[in-house]
């Protein structure tokens, strides 16, 4: 199980790398259903001015488009990042069962802020929470991050 979180991770790193190339923040996100990428999401918020384009939104959007609305609930969405409270709204939406992120998102995590919209069970529609796995590859992904920030201070 860890070979196959570390295995999708480096996907995810891969993809937050095209990311930050592009003046984004490094975010990769995969989904994956029976042992399949179907979905795959980079961030570009930044880069493109809209902001719903973070990588988990954008791997949930290939997934659909690739024919695999009705899979979603019993796939799983690997990230770099914790998803952030949007993100995580459209995960609990369309009940995805399964998250594994690299670091945390200090205030506005799913998860890990006060607003832990992936933990909730307040929302009768969005049924079972998701199993939420973090801190794979956390380094790797916090190194990431501090590139980033240090492009941030040199604008």
């Amino acid at each position: 199980m860890q070979e196959d979180f570390q295995k999708y991770m480096h996907q995810c790193l891969h993809l937050a790398k095209t990311a930050l190339a592009n003046g984004n923040p490094p975010v990769g996100a995969v989904i994956v259903l029976n042992g399949e990428i179907i979905g795959t999401g980079i961030e570009s918020g930044k880069s493109t001015g809209d902001i719903t384009n973070h990588a988990e939104i954008m791997a949930i959007r290939s997934a659909i488009k690739n024919g695999y609305s009705d899979k979603l609930q019993i796939a799983s969405m690997y990230t770099t990042h914790e998803p952030c409270i949007m993100c995580s709204y459209m995960i609990r939406h369309h009940k995805i069962a399964e998250i594994v992120y690299g670091t945390s998102v200090p205030y506005i995590g799913g998860q890990t802020s006060q607003f832990s919209i992936l933990s909730t069970e307040d929302v009768p529609k969005w049924g079972n929470k998701p199993k939420v796995i973090g801190d794979v590859c956390v380094e790797e992904c916090d190194a990431l991050n501090a590139q980033f920030l240090e492009l941030l201070s040199k604008k």
